[in-house]
C-alpha cells in the first residue's frame, strides 16, 4: 500500500504538468473547430470518410486557423469559415492525411 501511494505522489505532478492549461485550451478548441467542420465536409463526404477528412482538417490547422473555425459554433458555417475550410483542405498537412487515410478527393461546398 505504501509503495502505491508513493507511486502516486510521485506520478501525480508528471500528470500535472502534462496537463498544461494552453494544451486543455488548444484541444477544447479543436473539438470546438470539429464542430463546425464536420457539417461542412459532410456535404461532401459521409460517415467515416466525412469524420476522417475533419480530424484531418482540424489537427492540421494551426492556432489561428481554429479559432477563425471555432468562432461559428452553434451556427451554420458561414462564407469566411467556409472559405478558411476550403483553404485548410487544400493544404500540404491535411491533404496528406487525408490521402493516406484514403478519403478521396472532394470540393468543399
Amino acid at each position: 500500500m505504501k509503495r502505491l501511494l508513493l507511486a502516486c505522489a510521485v506520478l501525480a505532478p508528471v500528470a500535472l504538468i502534462a496537463c498544461s492549461p494552453t494544451d486543455m485550451a488548444d484541444k477544447v478548441g479543436r473539438r470546438a473547430a470539429e464542430s463546425v467542420v464536420r457539417p461542412v465536409v459532410s456535404k461532401s463526404l459521409t460517415g467515416t470518410m466525412a469524420d476522417t477528412a475533419t480530424r484531418c482538417i482540424v489537427d492540421n490547422a494551426s492556432a489561428e486557423d481554429v479559432q477563425l473555425l471555432a468562432r461559428d459554433v452553434g451556427v451554420e458555417a458561414g462564407s469566411s469559415t467556409i472559405a478558411t475550410i476550403r483553404r485548410l483542405t487544400g493544404s500540404p498537412g491535411p491533404a496528406s492525411c487525408m490521402a493516406g487515410a484514403g478519403v478521396p478527393a472532394f470540393t468543399v461546398r
